[in-house]
């Protein structure tokens, strides 16, 4: 049996002496700052490297667009001459290199180029767009995580009963169907002749805080968090499960402690850490699935952007907005890293 340190818990004690990953979470002692900030600069060094050669992929990718920026500004009826004197004007007539260099040094200093299309700055034309879709983003998350993680931890408890079959099956059902689908149903419902309690498009006026508007954000947001819901609760009660059926949380049954100590103390902060991984995960692929529900809704965020910005060839613009969601699940994945290492101390053991 495991020597552990005296504890005042007797509880605790019990886990960690069942030698289960629960009792090395707590009692180990955490790591070393010094070992965490290591860490931390590695993760952060790492992240602006894959970040550098994402821009390398995403510019050699708009390169490569089967159509000519100058033409798609002017129109087909532009003459070679006016083509010509567009594409130099713009400064796409010089080398590939060349001009990945000058796009890098200007994200680096803060100049994002101008919109070939607006012929503004990328940085005021995508400014209130980033916060919209920031705001989605935040409350997609808001909703979807407790309501994921709880309700995996309550069908957990009860698996195999009619609730959890039942929760099981539906994750399936929704799971298959593709997020517009989705989208087009909560209309149907919620916004036309069923019941028309909410707006069908997100229309708001610019410079405006989306939270001022809420019913504008409401469609986007459930249907973001119906289209994720089934990964992360399948997830999240798998993982609950195997934290019930260790032998650690069985001698704890066995002694008497009960089952809502169990489940608050010691399965959920375990079952937390793959948890939060697949959140980073799930968040990262709602970016993907923001640019249909936005265009979709006609929710003014980076979303409509890019779209847009496809559809008129403007580099700048696909560039940037490319970049940024690049960053964002960067992000996500370096705050889920960090999380994961502070709700685990036997990780932050590892790092001293």
């Amino acid at each position: 049996m495991t020597k552990v340190q005296t504890d005042p818990d007797p509880e605790t004690a019990l886990l960690a002496s069942a030698g289960g990953e629960a009792g090395v979470l707590a009692t180990s002692g955490g790591g070393g700052r010094y070992g965490v900030a290591k860490w931390v600069a590695r993760r952060l060094a790492l992240s602006v490297v894959v970040l550098f050669l994402v821009s390398i992929v995403v510019f050699v990718a708009t390169q490569a667009l089967p159509s000519d920026p100058a033409e798609a500004i002017l129109g087909r009826d532009a003459t070679p001459q006016r083509v010509a004197a567009l594409t130099e004007q713009l400064n796409l007539d010089k080398p590939m290199l060349e001009q990945y260099t000058s796009w890098l040094g200007g994200v680096l200093t803060g100049d994002l180029g101008d919109s070939l299309a607006a012929q503004r700055p990328v940085a005021d034309e995508i400014g209130s767009a980033f916060v919209n879709s920031i705001a989605l983003l935040i409350c997609c998350a808001i909703v979807l995580l407790p309501l994921a993680i709880g309700f995996g931890a309550w069908s957990a408890m009860r698996r195999d009963s009619f609730g959890d079959r039942g929760g099981l099956g539906a994750a399936l059902l929704v799971g298959a169907i593709p997020d517009f689908v989705i989208g087009i149903v909560m209309t149907i419902l919620l916004a036309t002749n069923v019941f028309k309690v909410l707006p069908a498009v997100a229309l708001f006026p610019d410079g405006s805080s989306p939270f001022s508007h809420p019913d504008a954000l409401v469609l986007p947001t459930l249907t973001l968090v119906i289209a994720s819901m089934p990964y992360l609760y399948r997830l999240s009660r798998a993982s609950m499960i195997e934290i019930l059926e260790s032998d650690y949380v069985q001698m704890a049954r066995l002694k008497g402690v009960s089952s809502k100590r169990i489940m608050v103390r010691h399965a959920l902060p375990n079952a937390l850490v793959p948890t939060i991984q697949a959140s980073a995960l799930v968040l990262s692929l709602l970016l993907s699935g923001v640019v249909v529900i936005e265009f979709l809704f006609r929710f003014p965020g980076l979303g409509s952007e890019l779209a847009e910005s496809v559809s008129n060839r403007d580099l700048p613009m696909i560039q940037t907005i490319t970049l940024i969601y690049a960053a964002v699940i960067v992000l996500l994945n370096l705050i889920a890293d960090l999380l994961t290492v502070m709700v685990s101390p036997r990780l932050r053991g590892e790092l001293k």
